[in-house]
């Protein structure tokens, strides 16, 4: 029975893989951790009895503790909470805190000897060539859960060394599909979080009407597979059905298609490289068609900004993505349009000092002035 720790157990992947869990009866969850959601963390923690429950918020914290005191589970608060319930040994931790909040806690969880199941894409944009070199010296897995990196993933196996030649990273382009700049600049965010395939958290429901999520995914998908930028060729597919494609150097291509459901990806990362219980079977008859076209990068401009800050390198990605997470912020609370996002991501990502050598906290410190310039500009 493997062991796993769940950062980010309240979010929509932690929830999905939590159900994954009490379906498949193969796993011992020993720690989960989240934001401030005491309610369901206090059920969760009663049902699945880990060992430790962390939660980012002292204040939530001190709630959940004292809800929790007729039971023996230990309750830590703060940053150094969370970073232990990573860090706690677990064959599998499964990272999916929102944001580059979830990096202090992979680089525990890795510390640790633990495989990651990556739901927090930020690691990899951010810390990318840091972590993989971690997992190099610890002997860990990087195992995605994101479906598009999932798909490559499980489209790889098997695939002789070397024999990889493009990747096609799908997109469903979002709620705003084929929209024009000008009908864009009055949109809300009520209207940017009705994504027409997925269920999401706000943050990454607005990074998909953006094209900004791809643009990450792009980043990531450099790191996770040792391609270039330019051998990354992202499409969009409305129907969200080939969660993405490899081609291969004798011109085959194989991708990975099912339903649009997280608990697949969420599952062969826990299971692999064993398959797991059944979920949702996919029709292609019902479905019909499927459709594949390029996306509009002059409308949706946070695409090629992350193209950029990944071919630049150094610090660009962690710049880029903590301006897009400070603009994301306040586009949810009303405060900026939505074609502000990139234009603050890109004089965000103009403004930034980078280097070619640089450690985890050169990333958090180009992460905070990024947030910081994006507000000196609201």
């Amino acid at each position: 029975m493997k062991s796993i720790a769940i950062l980010g157990s309240t979010g929509s992947i932690g929830t999905q893989a939590l159900d994954v869990i009490s379906k498949s009866g193969d796993f011992k969850v020993v720690s989960l951790a989240a934001g401030r959601n005491i309610e369901l963390l206090e059920k969760q923690a009663r049902q699945f009895r880990p060992k430790v429950v962390a939660v980012f918020d002292a204040i939530a914290a001190q709630k959940l503790k004292a809800a929790l005191k007729d039971t023996d589970i230990k309750v830590s608060s703060g940053e150094s909470g969370v970073v232990e319930a990573a860090g706690i040994g677990a064959d599998i931790v499964l990272t999916a805190i929102v944001g580059v909040a979830g990096l202090k806690p992979t680089v525990a969880a890795i510390d640790a000897g633990s495989d990651i199941a990556l739901a927090n894409k930020e690691t990899m944009v951010t810390a990318g060539r840091i972590i993989n070199r971690m997992c190099a010296e610890k002997n860990v897995r990087i195992l995605p859960v994101d479906s598009e990196h999932s798909a490559i993933f499980q489209s790889l196996q098997g695939v002789p060394s070397g024999s990889l030649k493009r990747i096609l990273l799908t997109a469903s382009g979002g709620p705003f599909y084929g929209k024009s700049r000008d009908e864009l600049k009055n949109v809300r965010a009520a209207d940017a979080l009705k994504h027409p395939n997925w269920s999401m958290g706000s943050k990454i429901t607005i990074d998909s009407a953006t094209l900004m999520n791809k643009g990450l995914e792009v980043i990531e998908a450099v790191h996770l597979f040792g391609v270039k930028p330019d051998d990354i060729e992202v499409l969009i597919h409305r129907q969200s059905i080939l969660h993405s494609a490899v081609e291969l150097s004798d011109g085959a291509v194989i991708g990975q298609m099912g339903t649009p459901d997280m608990k697949i990806p969420i599952q062969y990362a826990f299971t692999y490289p064993e398959r797991g219980i059944s979920f949702e079977k996919l029709s292609l008859a019902d479905i019909g068609t499927l459709t594949f076209s390029k996306p509009d990068t002059k409308t949706f401009r946070c695409l090629p900004l992350c193209i950029e800050a990944i071919k630049k390198g150094g610090l660009y990605p962690a710049a880029i993505n903590g301006a897009n997470e400070q603009a994301v912020s306040l586009f949810l609370k009303g405060k900026i349009g939505f074609l502000q996002i990139a234009e603050l991501n890109e004089e965000a990502m103009l403004n930034a000092k980078s280097k070619d050598d640089y450690t985890i906290e050169d990333i958090l410190y180009a992460d905070s002035a990024a947030r910081e310039f994006v507000m000196s500009r609201v």
